[in-house]
C-alpha cells in the first residue's frame, strides 16, 4: 500500500453544534489523530450538504428572512457556526464544492464510456403536486406533504449492481480484523439490482451536463466522491473514509462505482459510538487521577475516538472507568522524548490497519508520546 490518508465521512450539516452533540465530531477526531500518527499533514474536514432537510431549511430561511442567501452560502454559514471562533486549520470540503463536482462528472463520464453506468429513460414515481421524486412506499411527499404520486418517463443515471462480489466486503474495509459483519453486508445488499443515481434536490452536483436537467447526483454517491477528492488533491494512493458501520452499510451500494479514480482507492473505516452523555460519571475518577483539564480533553477527544475506531461497536458506559484507568497508566509511562523505532513501528501498524496497540500500554504510550510532541504538555501532564 502506498501513501495513505484518513478522511472523515462527510458530516451531515444539520441543526447542531459540536458542543451540544460532540459525537458528531468523532470521525473528524479519529481522522486527525490517525493522520498525525502516520505523519500525514491534516486534511480538510468533509461535510454533507446535499440533503432534503437542507433544502427545506433553506426554503424556510428564504421565506422568512429579509436578506435571503444562496443555498451554498447558507450551508457555509451553518458550517462556520459549528466551529465558532476556531475554524479548522486545514479548512473543509463539502459534497457540492466545485472541485468535487468536477471530479464527479469526470468519473461519471468515464464510467458511462466504460458501460459501468448508463443513461436511461425510466418510469419514475414523483409527487403530483411538486415533482419531487417519491420513494417506493405510499408515504406523504417529504417536500410538500401530498400523498398523490404519478409515474412518468424521466431520463436518469443508472448503476447496475456489480455481480460476483459482495457489497461492503472485507477488501472494502480498512482496519477490520476479520470479515465484515453479516448484518452490515445484508444492509448494504438490501437495495434494488438497478439503482437510480439521480435525485431531485435544490442543491448538489448537477447532472445537467449529462443531459439530465433538474437532477443532481444521488448524495450517497456524492459522499464517496467528496472523500475521494481530498485524496486525489493530495496525490494519495489510498483514502480511508471514517464513518459508523451503519452509515457505511447504507451508502455502500450507491458508492460502488466511485471507489477508485486514476490510481486512488477509497476504503471504509468503521468506528463505534461514544457515550458522551455519560462522561459526567467520570468526574470522581478524574479527581482521583489528578487529571488536568488538558488530560481530560485528551482522554475525551483523542483517546475515546481512537478506541471507538478499535472497538467498532458502541462503547458501553460501564467500560469508561477501565478505559480511563488504562489511559492514565499509559500516560504515566509515556516519554517526553520520542523513541524513533517505537514511533515507526506504530506508524507501520496504523497504516497496515492494526488497532490492538490501543489496548496495549506500550503501544498507547508511544502514541501519547507522539501526541505530546505536537501538543507540549497536552497529553502527559
Amino acid at each position: 500500500m502506498g501513501e495513505l490518508l484518513f478522511v472523515n465521512g462527510p458530516v451531515q450539516n444539520g441543526d447542531f453544534t459540536f458542543a451540544d452533540r460532540p459525537g458528531k465530531a468523532t470521525g473528524i477526531r479519529i481522522t486527525a489523530a490517525l493522520n498525525h500518527l502516520i505523519g500525514t499533514t491534516p486534511v480538510p474536514h468533509a461535510w454533507n450538504t446535499v440533503t432534503l432537510a437542507g433544502d427545506l431549511r433553506h426554503r424556510q430561511h428564504a421565506a422568512t428572512s429579509a436578506r435571503p442567501t444562496a443555498r451554498a452560502d447558507f450551508e457555509v454559514s451553518l458550517i462556520a457556526a459549528k466551529y465558532g471562533d476556531c475554524p479548522p486549520a486545514p479548512g473543509y470540503v463539502t459534497d457540492a464544492d466545485p472541485a468535487v463536482a468536477r471530479l464527479a462528472l469526470e468519473m461519471t463520464e468515464a464510467l458511462l464510456r466504460a458501460g459501468k453506468l448508463s443513461l436511461s429513460r425510466e418510469q419514475i414515481r414523483s409527487c403530483a403536486r411538486c415533482g419531487h421524486m417519491a420513494g417506493t412506499g405510499s408515504h406523504p411527499c417529504k417536500v410538500c406533504g401530498s400523498t398523490v404520486t404519478r409515474a412518468k418517463a424521466l431520463g436518469v443515471l443508472i448503476a447496475d449492481r456489480v455481480g460476483g462480489r459482495p457489497l461492503l466486503g472485507v477488501d472494502d474495509v480498512h482496519a477490520y480484523r476479520k470479515r465484515a459483519p453479516v448484518h452490515l453486508r445484508n444492509i448494504a445488499g438490501n437495495v434494488p439490482a438497478r439503482l437510480v443515481l439521480a435525485r431531485t434536490r435544490d442543491h448538489g452536483i448537477s447532472l445537467e451536463p449529462l443531459g439530465l436537467p433538474g437532477l443532481v447526483l444521488d448524495p450517497r454517491a456524492g459522499l464517496h466522491i467528496a472523500a475521494l477528492s481530498v485524496a486525489v488533491a493530495r496525490g494519495a494512493d489510498t483514502a480511508v473514509m471514517v464513518l459508523t458501520p451503519n452509515a457505511a452499510a447504507n451508502i455502500a451500494a450507491y458508492g460502488q462505482s466511485f471507489l477508485c479514480h486514476d490510481g486512488t482507492r477509497l476504503l471504509y473505516g468503521l468506528h463505534g459510538h461514544i457515550p458522551y452523555e455519560e462522561l459526567l460519571s467520570l468526574e470522581g475518577h478524574y479527581g482521583r487521577y489528578r487529571f488536568t483539564p488538558a488530560l481530560q480533553q485528551a482522554f475525551e477527544t483523542w483517546f475515546l475516538p481512537l478506541y471507538a475506531w478499535h472497538a467498532k461497536n458502541n462503547i458501553a458506559q460501564g467500560e469508561l472507568p477501565n478505559l480511563l484507568k488504562h489511559f492514565h497508566r499509559a500516560r504515566l509511562t509515556a516519554c517526553e522524548a520520542a523513541d524513533a523505532q517505537a514511533l515507526q513501528r506504530l506508524r507501520n501498524t496504523v497504516i497496515a490497519g492494526g488497532t490492538d496497540w490501543l489496548t496495549n500500554r506500550s503501544g498507547l504510550s508511544a502514541a501519547l508520546t507522539a501526541r505530546s510532541l505536537s501538543q507540549p504538555g497536552g497529553a502527559l501532564s
